[in-house]
């Protein structure tokens, strides 16, 4: 990476070596023309299917401009980190009620830091050769399109779910990218498509997914378990079941995660004290303890306040229980009037169902049955 009028594609060839010997999973580049992309996600906006993700509509066109983000970029290099955990257990939580369903990026440590420091040491290594380079990493921490990015990488393609989906490694990735000063040659955009696949249509329990490619964020598990901050609608509350944090059934039902890799990564492996969780247990849960151990998680982000929300609604899906009556009702005054509001909801649910248990949520069912078939991988 030294001569004076570097070989462009030879320099690119070495990046992406390198960045595949640092443990990234896929690399790709691409220049910084989003120009295509802007109108999508305005009508997205214009729409407020970004409910209260201000972030998203603060900064406006500048997510489709990533050189105004960084002045002098030219490039864009695209990664992707494999994240599913070994011995994933899908089926067994959420066959299991009274356990918490946690989405699987999110049962280790947080991927923001990892990924942005070995973006970070990327640049500097390729800096060390080549002087002139000027880059800057990002890891879901500015306003870039970072899907579109990788599309255009070649580094898969937005499926129905809005996912990036890639032929041997499904959707169970996270994105990062680092953007550069340097007239590389691009790599083509990747050219697949779902076809005529709608499961995650169809598998999504609140209905998230209202036309593919468009996901109301507003209805979405994950948005509302993580980016809400106040009260979760009462209609949506049952459709939840026992997820607390995130939801992944869009990916689960993927026809194209049928035989993902598992992570190489240790740091996303799901630590033990979130290996299929008991509801009353976490519910038990201080402020304090609930700190302690989610140090070092992205769940710890939401807070104590949404985690005690969260929770009180799983346990409010649950089956009927005195157990979970009991504890929901020590739970009053613990937090704030939002979350009270929300146990006295879930007491309300375990007394409906004391008097008339409810079957199953079907998709809850038709989602087990598809992931006991090994869609995608439980070990």
């Amino acid at each position: 990476m030294t001569p004076a009028t570097p070989n462009w594609a030879a320099l690119a060839a070495q990046i992406k070596s390198l960045a595949l010997e640092m443990g990234f999973s896929a690399v790709g580049i691409t220049d910084v023309d989003l120009s295509d992309e802007w109108p999508r996600l305005q009508a997205w906006l214009d729409n407020q299917y970004h409910g209260e993700m201000d972030y998203m509509a603060r900064h406006g066109a500048l997510r489709a401009q990533p050189e105004q983000l960084h002045p002098g970029t030219l490039r864009v290099i695209s990664v992707a980190l494999d994240y599913l955990p070994p011995d994933a257990g899908f089926a067994r939580t959420l066959k299991s009620p009274h356990q918490g369903y946690v989405s699987r990026y999110a049962g280790g440590r947080d991927y923001h830091k990892l990924m942005r420091n070995r973006l970070k040491q990327l640049g500097q290594r390729i800096q060390a050769e080549l002087p002139e380079l000027a880059f800057r990493p990002f890891v879901d921490s500015a306003p870039l399109l970072e899907r579109p990015l990788a599309r255009n990488a070649g580094l898969g393609w937005v499926g129905k779910h809005s996912l990036l989906l890639n032929r041997k490694a499904g959707s169970w990735f996270f994105l990062g990218e680092l953007l550069v000063n340097l007239p590389l040659p691009t790599d083509p955009p990747h050219q697949g498509d779902c076809g005529q696949c709608s499961a995650c249509l169809t598998i999504c329990p609140t209905n998230a997914i209202v036309a593919p490619y468009v996901v109301d964020g507003r209805r979405c598990i994950s948005y509302l378990t993580i980016e809400l901050d106040g009260p979760i609608p009462t209609e949506l509350r049952p459709a939840m079941g026992n997820r607390i944090y995130g939801c992944d059934d869009c990916q689960l039902v993927c026809p194209w995660n049928r035989a993902a890799p598992v992570t190489e990564e240790p740091d996303f492996h799901t630590r033990e004290v979130l290996r299929h969780p008991e509801l009353l247990t976490l519910w038990q849960w201080d402020e304090t303890t609930f700190l302690s151990r989610t140090e070092g998680s992205p769940i710890r982000r939401i807070g104590y306040r949404r985690w005690q929300r969260n929770l009180a609604v799983a346990l409010g899906n649950a089956p009927a229980s005195e157990a979970i009556q009991a504890a929901l009702t020590q739970g009053l005054g613990r937090v704030d009037a939002m979350v009270d509001e929300h146990i006295h909801w879930a007491l309300a649910e375990q007394q409906r169902k004391a008097a008339e248990p409810d079957t199953p949520h079907r998709l809850q069912q038709r989602l087990i049955r598809i992931v006991e078939k090994g869609l995608p991988r439980d070990a």
